[in-house]
Protein backbone atom coordinates (compact mmCIF):
# COMPACT_ATOMS: atom_id res chain seq x y z
CA UNK A 1 0.00 0.00 0.00
CA UNK A 2 1.16 3.85 -0.53
CA UNK A 3 1.18 6.37 2.42
CA UNK A 4 -2.14 8.25 1.46
CA UNK A 5 -2.94 11.05 2.87
CA UNK A 6 -6.53 12.25 4.15
CA UNK A 7 -7.45 16.16 4.69
CA UNK A 8 -10.68 17.56 5.74
CA UNK A 9 -11.85 20.11 7.89
CA UNK A 10 -14.98 20.73 10.28
CA UNK A 11 -15.37 24.07 9.13
CA UNK A 12 -15.96 23.42 5.96
CA UNK A 13 -19.80 22.20 6.54
CA UNK A 14 -20.00 25.95 7.92
CA UNK A 15 -21.26 26.97 4.29
CA UNK A 16 -25.02 25.89 4.56
CA UNK A 17 -27.32 27.39 1.99
CA UNK A 18 -30.51 26.05 2.80
CA UNK A 19 -32.68 22.93 2.67
CA UNK A 20 -33.16 20.99 -0.38
CA UNK A 21 -30.22 22.33 -1.76
CA UNK A 22 -28.03 19.59 -3.49
CA UNK A 23 -24.60 21.55 -2.35
CA UNK A 24 -25.01 20.34 1.11
CA UNK A 25 -22.53 19.54 4.36
CA UNK A 26 -24.32 15.50 4.40
CA UNK A 27 -21.38 15.41 1.24
CA UNK A 28 -18.68 15.38 3.51
CA UNK A 29 -20.01 13.88 6.12
CA UNK A 30 -21.34 10.67 3.81
CA UNK A 31 -17.74 10.36 2.34
CA UNK A 32 -15.90 10.27 6.01
CA UNK A 33 -18.28 8.07 7.40
CA UNK A 34 -18.32 5.80 4.35
CA UNK A 35 -14.68 5.42 4.77
CA UNK A 36 -14.42 4.77 8.06
CA UNK A 37 -17.17 2.15 8.07
CA UNK A 38 -15.00 0.47 5.65
CA UNK A 39 -12.32 0.47 7.32
CA UNK A 40 -9.93 2.55 4.84
CA UNK A 41 -9.62 5.33 6.98
CA UNK A 42 -7.04 3.28 9.77
CA UNK A 43 -4.92 2.98 6.65
CA UNK A 44 -4.72 6.86 5.89
CA UNK A 45 -2.26 9.27 7.41
CA UNK A 46 -4.56 12.22 8.57
CA UNK A 47 -2.86 15.17 7.81
CA UNK A 48 -3.10 18.30 9.59
CA UNK A 49 -5.74 21.16 8.41
CA UNK A 50 -5.66 24.85 8.38
CA UNK A 51 -7.18 27.57 6.52
CA UNK A 52 -5.94 28.98 3.91
CA UNK A 53 -3.73 32.50 4.35
CA UNK A 54 -4.83 35.89 2.36
CA UNK A 55 -1.33 35.00 0.34
CA UNK A 56 -2.64 31.78 -0.68
CA UNK A 57 -5.58 32.67 -2.03
CA UNK A 58 -4.27 35.85 -3.48
CA UNK A 59 -2.61 33.96 -5.94
CA UNK A 60 -5.28 32.89 -7.71
CA UNK A 61 -8.06 35.68 -6.34
CA UNK A 62 -7.54 39.24 -6.00
CA UNK A 63 -8.03 41.00 -2.65
CA UNK A 64 -11.00 42.81 -4.27
CA UNK A 65 -12.67 39.77 -4.80
CA UNK A 66 -11.33 38.17 -1.51
CA UNK A 67 -13.01 41.43 0.24
CA UNK A 68 -16.37 40.90 -1.32
CA UNK A 69 -17.00 37.27 -0.62
CA UNK A 70 -16.34 38.59 3.12
CA UNK A 71 -18.72 41.47 2.95
CA UNK A 72 -21.73 39.80 0.86
CA UNK A 73 -21.73 37.06 3.61
CA UNK A 74 -21.31 39.43 6.31
CA UNK A 75 -24.41 41.25 5.18
CA UNK A 76 -26.46 38.13 5.11
CA UNK A 77 -26.51 38.22 1.32
CA UNK A 78 -27.93 34.69 -0.32
CA UNK A 79 -26.09 34.98 -3.49
CA UNK A 80 -22.98 36.13 -4.58
CA UNK A 81 -23.36 39.74 -6.86
CA UNK A 82 -20.43 38.29 -9.37
CA UNK A 83 -22.91 35.29 -10.24
CA UNK A 84 -24.99 32.38 -9.49
CA UNK A 85 -23.52 30.58 -6.03
CA UNK A 86 -25.63 30.93 -2.91
CA UNK A 87 -23.85 32.25 -0.04
CA UNK A 88 -23.83 32.12 4.01
CA UNK A 89 -22.10 33.93 6.44
CA UNK A 90 -20.34 30.81 6.82
CA UNK A 91 -18.89 30.55 3.30
CA UNK A 92 -16.04 32.97 3.85
CA UNK A 93 -14.21 30.49 6.37
CA UNK A 94 -15.92 27.40 4.55
CA UNK A 95 -14.23 27.93 1.11
CA UNK A 96 -10.86 29.04 3.05
CA UNK A 97 -10.85 25.82 4.81
CA UNK A 98 -11.17 23.76 1.66
CA UNK A 99 -8.39 25.26 -0.09
CA UNK A 100 -6.61 24.94 3.47
CA UNK A 101 -6.80 21.64 2.84
CA UNK A 102 -5.28 21.72 -1.02
CA UNK A 103 -2.79 23.54 0.50
CA UNK A 104 -1.43 21.28 3.21
CA UNK A 105 -2.26 18.78 0.57
CA UNK A 106 0.53 19.79 -1.60
CA UNK A 107 3.07 20.51 1.05
CA UNK A 108 2.55 16.59 2.52
CA UNK A 109 3.17 15.31 -0.79
CA UNK A 110 6.16 17.43 -1.87
CA UNK A 111 7.60 16.71 1.89
CA UNK A 112 7.39 13.22 1.54
CA UNK A 113 4.84 12.76 4.71
CA UNK A 114 1.92 10.91 2.43
CA UNK A 115 2.75 9.48 -1.19
CA UNK A 116 -0.37 11.01 -2.39
CA UNK A 117 -3.36 12.47 -0.80
CA UNK A 118 -7.24 13.14 -0.65
CA UNK A 119 -9.00 16.51 0.17
CA UNK A 120 -12.70 15.31 1.44
CA UNK A 121 -14.09 19.11 1.17
CA UNK A 122 -16.44 21.81 -0.10
CA UNK A 123 -17.53 24.03 -1.04
CA UNK A 124 -16.36 23.09 -4.50
CA UNK A 125 -14.34 25.45 -6.83
CA UNK A 126 -13.59 24.21 -10.60
CA UNK A 127 -16.40 26.60 -11.75
CA UNK A 128 -14.82 29.76 -9.67
CA UNK A 129 -12.75 32.06 -12.10
CA UNK A 130 -10.21 34.85 -10.71
CA UNK A 131 -13.06 37.16 -9.40
CA UNK A 132 -16.06 35.21 -10.19
CA UNK A 133 -18.08 32.50 -8.06
CA UNK A 134 -20.22 30.43 -9.88
CA UNK A 135 -22.36 27.37 -10.02
CA UNK A 136 -21.59 26.17 -6.38
CA UNK A 137 -17.87 27.40 -6.25
CA UNK A 138 -16.62 29.92 -4.24
CA UNK A 139 -12.24 29.70 -4.59
CA UNK A 140 -11.06 27.34 -6.45
CA UNK A 141 -9.09 25.24 -4.55
CA UNK A 142 -7.34 23.53 -7.15
CA UNK A 143 -5.97 26.33 -8.81
CA UNK A 144 -4.92 27.47 -5.40
CA UNK A 145 -3.16 23.92 -4.83
CA UNK A 146 -0.89 24.51 -8.25
CA UNK A 147 -0.11 28.05 -7.80
CA UNK A 148 1.28 27.13 -4.09
CA UNK A 149 3.16 24.20 -6.00
CA UNK A 150 4.99 26.64 -8.23
CA UNK A 151 5.54 29.24 -5.62
CA UNK A 152 6.76 27.26 -2.58
CA UNK A 153 7.97 24.25 -4.54
CA UNK A 154 9.25 25.21 -7.98
CA UNK A 155 6.98 22.90 -9.84
CA UNK A 156 7.61 24.48 -13.12
CA UNK A 157 4.76 22.16 -15.15
CA UNK A 158 1.18 20.97 -12.78
CA UNK A 159 -1.14 18.92 -14.60
CA UNK A 160 -4.90 19.84 -14.02
CA UNK A 161 -7.55 16.41 -14.83
CA UNK A 162 -11.05 17.27 -13.93
CA UNK A 163 -13.41 14.32 -14.40
CA UNK A 164 -16.73 15.86 -12.82
CA UNK A 165 -19.44 15.98 -15.01
CA UNK A 166 -19.66 19.31 -15.80
CA UNK A 167 -16.44 21.57 -17.03
CA UNK A 168 -14.12 23.68 -14.92
CA UNK A 169 -14.55 26.55 -16.50
CA UNK A 170 -13.10 28.20 -13.75
CA UNK A 171 -10.10 26.33 -13.66
CA UNK A 172 -9.77 26.62 -17.32
CA UNK A 173 -9.91 30.45 -17.39
CA UNK A 174 -7.38 30.74 -14.68
CA UNK A 175 -4.56 29.12 -16.66
CA UNK A 176 -5.84 29.67 -20.08
CA UNK A 177 -2.81 31.64 -21.19
CA UNK A 178 -0.28 29.96 -18.96
CA UNK A 179 1.95 27.47 -20.33
CA UNK A 180 2.91 26.01 -17.13
CA UNK A 181 -0.22 24.42 -16.46
CA UNK A 182 -1.64 21.79 -18.32
CA UNK A 183 -5.67 21.34 -17.95
CA UNK A 184 -7.50 17.81 -19.14
CA UNK A 185 -11.73 17.50 -18.66
CA UNK A 186 -13.93 15.35 -19.50
CA UNK A 187 -17.45 16.28 -19.31
CA UNK A 188 -20.87 16.13 -20.31
CA UNK A 189 -22.37 18.59 -22.83
CA UNK A 190 -24.26 20.14 -23.61
CA UNK A 191 -24.48 20.98 -20.16
CA UNK A 192 -23.84 23.36 -17.81
CA UNK A 193 -21.90 25.53 -17.58
CA UNK A 194 -22.02 25.82 -21.30
CA UNK A 195 -17.81 25.62 -21.75
CA UNK A 196 -15.48 23.03 -22.86
CA UNK A 197 -15.41 22.88 -26.45
CA UNK A 198 -12.72 21.22 -28.22
CA UNK A 199 -11.84 24.22 -29.90
CA UNK A 200 -11.00 25.66 -26.61
CA UNK A 201 -7.46 24.51 -26.11
CA UNK A 202 -5.77 27.68 -24.44
CA UNK A 203 -4.02 30.93 -26.01
CA UNK A 204 -0.89 32.72 -25.87
CA UNK A 205 1.69 30.61 -23.64
CA UNK A 206 -1.21 28.39 -22.87
CA UNK A 207 -1.81 27.51 -26.57
CA UNK A 208 -2.45 23.97 -26.47
CA UNK A 209 -2.54 23.38 -22.90
CA UNK A 210 -6.27 22.78 -22.43
CA UNK A 211 -7.50 19.64 -23.52
CA UNK A 212 -11.57 19.62 -23.42
CA UNK A 213 -13.35 15.93 -24.01
CA UNK A 214 -17.12 17.08 -24.39
CA UNK A 215 -19.04 14.34 -24.42
CA UNK A 216 -23.21 13.24 -24.94
CA UNK A 217 -25.02 12.48 -21.71
CA UNK A 218 -25.38 8.54 -21.36
CA UNK A 219 -21.21 8.42 -21.44
CA UNK A 220 -19.39 5.70 -19.61
CA UNK A 221 -16.21 4.16 -19.24
CA UNK A 222 -15.72 3.11 -22.93
CA UNK A 223 -15.68 6.69 -24.15
CA UNK A 224 -13.83 8.39 -21.04
CA UNK A 225 -11.39 5.44 -20.98
CA UNK A 226 -10.25 6.22 -24.35
CA UNK A 227 -9.88 10.28 -23.35
CA UNK A 228 -7.91 9.31 -20.75
CA UNK A 229 -5.51 7.19 -22.77
CA UNK A 230 -5.37 8.37 -26.39
CA UNK A 231 -5.59 12.26 -24.93
CA UNK A 232 -4.60 12.74 -21.65
CA UNK A 233 -1.74 10.10 -21.56
CA UNK A 234 0.23 11.44 -24.28
CA UNK A 235 -0.26 15.18 -23.26
CA UNK A 236 1.30 14.68 -20.40
CA UNK A 237 4.27 12.79 -21.48
CA UNK A 238 4.86 15.57 -23.29
CA UNK A 239 4.59 18.06 -21.21
CA UNK A 240 6.34 16.25 -17.65
CA UNK A 241 4.27 17.43 -14.91
CA UNK A 242 6.22 17.97 -11.80
CA UNK A 243 2.67 17.29 -9.90
CA UNK A 244 -1.15 15.90 -10.91
CA UNK A 245 -3.98 17.41 -9.54
CA UNK A 246 -7.00 15.69 -9.88
CA UNK A 247 -10.48 17.71 -9.45
CA UNK A 248 -12.07 14.67 -8.23
CA UNK A 249 -16.78 15.25 -9.75
CA UNK A 250 -18.11 12.04 -8.36
CA UNK A 251 -21.27 13.55 -10.11
CA UNK A 252 -20.07 11.98 -13.00
CA UNK A 253 -21.39 8.27 -11.58
CA UNK A 254 -24.44 6.91 -12.85
CA UNK A 255 -27.25 8.34 -10.97
CA UNK A 256 -26.01 11.35 -9.92
CA UNK A 257 -28.98 13.72 -10.00
CA UNK A 258 -26.95 16.71 -11.47
CA UNK A 259 -25.35 15.04 -14.23
CA UNK A 260 -26.12 12.26 -17.11
CA UNK A 261 -22.86 10.11 -16.76
CA UNK A 262 -22.46 6.65 -16.20
CA UNK A 263 -19.44 5.67 -14.54
CA UNK A 264 -19.52 3.20 -11.53
CA UNK A 265 -17.07 2.48 -8.56
CA UNK A 266 -15.00 -0.21 -10.45
CA UNK A 267 -14.69 2.65 -13.22
CA UNK A 268 -13.13 5.31 -10.85
CA UNK A 269 -11.19 2.84 -9.39
CA UNK A 270 -9.74 2.49 -13.19
CA UNK A 271 -9.47 5.81 -13.55
CA UNK A 272 -7.45 6.67 -10.36
CA UNK A 273 -5.04 4.07 -10.75
CA UNK A 274 -4.64 4.96 -14.18
CA UNK A 275 -3.54 8.93 -12.20
CA UNK A 276 -1.27 6.83 -9.60
CA UNK A 277 0.51 5.22 -12.65
CA UNK A 278 0.94 8.59 -14.44
CA UNK A 279 2.42 10.14 -11.49
CA UNK A 280 4.81 7.02 -10.46
CA UNK A 281 6.19 7.72 -14.31
CA UNK A 282 6.52 11.56 -14.36
CA UNK A 283 6.44 13.49 -11.02
CA UNK A 284 7.67 10.96 -8.36
CA UNK A 285 3.82 9.56 -7.06
CA UNK A 286 2.80 13.64 -6.28
CA UNK A 287 -0.96 13.36 -6.45
CA UNK A 288 -3.39 15.10 -4.56
CA UNK A 289 -7.28 14.67 -5.32
CA UNK A 290 -10.28 17.39 -4.39
CA UNK A 291 -13.53 16.43 -3.93
CA UNK A 292 -15.39 18.70 -6.20
CA UNK A 293 -19.14 17.05 -7.13
CA UNK A 294 -21.49 14.10 -6.29
CA UNK A 295 -24.53 15.02 -4.86
CA UNK A 296 -25.97 11.60 -4.67
CA UNK A 297 -25.31 10.87 -0.84
CA UNK A 298 -24.52 6.91 -1.12
CA UNK A 299 -23.59 7.00 -4.68
CA UNK A 300 -21.06 9.79 -3.50
CA UNK A 301 -19.58 7.98 -0.75
CA UNK A 302 -18.99 4.53 -2.51
CA UNK A 303 -17.42 6.31 -5.40
CA UNK A 304 -15.04 7.79 -3.07
CA UNK A 305 -14.38 4.92 -1.60
CA UNK A 306 -13.05 2.85 -4.68
CA UNK A 307 -11.23 6.41 -5.74
CA UNK A 308 -9.13 6.43 -1.86
CA UNK A 309 -9.01 2.72 -2.03
CA UNK A 310 -6.94 2.90 -5.59
CA UNK A 311 -4.91 5.54 -4.46
CA UNK A 312 -3.88 3.56 -1.60
CA UNK A 313 -3.48 0.84 -3.89
CA UNK A 314 -5.03 -1.56 -1.40
CA UNK A 315 -7.21 -4.41 -3.38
Amino acid sequence: MFQTGLLTDARVKLHEVGQGHPERPDRVSAVLHRLEQSGLTKDLIQVPARLATEQQLERVHPAAYLELVAREAGQGLGQLSTGDTDICAGTPEAARAAAGCAVAAVDAVFGREVHNAFCAIRPPGHHASQSRGMGFCVFNHVAVAARHAQAVYGAEHVAIVDWDVHHGNGTQDIFYEDGSVLFFSTHQSPWYPGTGAVSETGMGDGAGKTINCPLPAGSGRTVIWEAFQERLLPALHAFGPDLILLSAGFDSRAGDPLGRFLLTDADFSELTMLMVEAAEKFCDGRLVSLLEGGYQLSGLALAAEAHVRALACDS
